[in-house]
């Protein structure tokens, strides 16, 4: 016996379905696309299209000139299990030599400054043609893009024109393609008006310049209290989301601005204040399951050396000892903000010096390798018990859980952090993790 008919249930759930559609649709879960582990910013007047290869090579020689073996490695980032500094000494060194550079942005910001126009026209076209040539030679890193300046009263007529001499000396070198994962960073957002103008810019840009559509991309740089909290005590970030139109393919932390913002005094400005805690978890919430990447910000303490030797001298043994000493500090710190932001799920970073390369490739690494055999014994157990809750040592797993495994272990393989015979080692075929889907790896072996 019921009351409900069919009759009745049938526009309940119509508007039911209505309103489930769209919440999919603002939230489709989490992206099935590799995220770069970090964002290398460099000045625009830098960059060549071989950048990635030389960063590469310094990052090796910072290597080989301060942890030249496994015991120095380990003593600097205070890895204690001998066993898992060694797996990460050597997995790093062969990171730096393969893929170094994951991601790199091509600054016209902070990173190069205000420069008479003349100059940043004429940069911007160089560095057009740089990127053109990376493209064609293949030695582009992954993923790749520029930070033009903020679309604020003073700068958006000088951050547009950067874009568009760019874009347009871009097109005809590249027959109208752009670089693999290619995408403009806006930053010091503030207000969804800047946002919505950046999107008719790359409209504009598409039809005239040959673009496909929609292949314009941004990323949002979140360093203004005004884009944490709004005007009206609302959350921001997603207003400015919005405002994006389905352009927008991540969010980074500004660290110093933010804090600044605050007014937080310069000695206090670091990525572990508490404020900065607040701003990114405000992030994290904001952006769960919508699909767009977030970003931590960036350690601005360099592993710089204290001494260096004039032409036809050398160092002393003590200033060389001294030289180490720095670069471990400041990769130490580096180290432990990685892990820092690692720990609350945040899982890409800035990094401004090649020797930050090896600190941030040691942090990841080691947060992966440390609880691998951990995480695949969970994962093999609870794809057996097919979906259904198990208990595994003193750790209870649900369908949810399942899906956070299997994203350990995607990030861990796409950052070369564990190799394919190790993520197989959880009984899943290499079909079955790229599949990204712990549902469907369920539904399969289920039959």
């Amino acid at each position: 016996m019921t009351t409900l008919t069919p009759e009745l249930l049938a526009p309940l759930r119509a508007r039911l379905d209505a309103a489930n559609h769209a919440f999919s649709q603002a939230y489709p879960g989490e992206s099935a696309r590799r995220q770069p582990v970090h964002t290398v910013y460099g000045g625009a007047n830098l960059f060549k299209a071989d950048l990635a290869k030389k960063m590469a090579g310094l990052a090796l020689r910072h290597l080989a000139e301060n942890a030249p073996d496994v015991e120095t490695f380990a003593g600097a980032f205070g890895i204690a299990d001998q066993d898992l500094a060694a797996k990460v000494f050597v997995r790093v060194k062969q990171k730096l030599d393969h893929e170094a550079l994951e991601d790199f942005r091509i600054d016209f910001e902070d990173g190069y400054g205000n420069r008479p126009d003349a100059e940043e026209d004429g940069q911007a076209a160089i560095a057009a043609g740089e990127t053109a040539k990376g493209m064609a030679a293949g030695t582009l890193p992954p993923f790749l893009g520029i930070r033009i300046k903020p679309l604020s009263e003073e700068l958006a007529t000088r951050a547009l024109r950067t874009l568009d001499i760019f874009l347009t000396t871009l097109a005809p070198l590249t027959d109208k393609k752009l670089p693999d994962n290619f995408v403009v960073t806006l930053p010091k957002v503030t207000h969804p008006a800047q946002v919505e103008a950046l999107v008719h810019a790359f409209e504009l840009l598409e039809e005239r310049l040959g673009f496909s559509a929609g292949a314009l991309q941004m990323e949002l740089m979140i360093e203004t209290t005004q884009s944490i909290i709004d005007l009206e005590g609302k959350v921001a970030i997603s207003g400015l989301v919005r405002a994006g139109k389905g352009r927008v393919r991540g969010c980074h932390f500004g660290t110093y601005d933010y804090t600044a913002s605050c007014n937080v005094t310069a000695a206090y400005q670091a990525i572990d204040h508490p404020a900065c805690d607040f701003a990114t978890h405000v992030m994290q919430v904001a952006l769960g399951q919508t699909g767009i990447w977030m970003s931590d910000g960036a350690t601005t303490i360099m592993p710089v050396p204290v001494f260096r030797a004039k032409a036809g001298e050398t160092l002393t043994d003590e200033q060389v000892a001294a030289n180490r000493k720095a670069a471990h500090r400041a990769w130490k710190i580096a180290y432990d903000n990685v892990w820092h932001a690692l720990r609350r799920g945040i899982y890409q970073g800035w990094d401004l010096h090649p020797g930050q390369l090896v600190a941030r490739y040691a942090a990841v690494y080691a947060f992966f390798l440390e609880s691998l055999d951990q995480a695949a014994s969970r994962l093999q157990s609870f794809v057996k018990a097919a979906a259904q809750a198990t208990l595994h040592g003193d750790t209870f797993d649900d369908a949810a859980t399942g899906q956070g495994l299997l994203n350990y272990f995607l990030r861990a393989l796409n950052c070369g952090a564990i190799s394919e015979d190790e993520a197989t080692a959880t009984g899943l075929t290499l079909d079955e993790l790229h599949g990204k889907s712990f549902v469907k790896i369920v539904a399969g072996r289920r039959g």
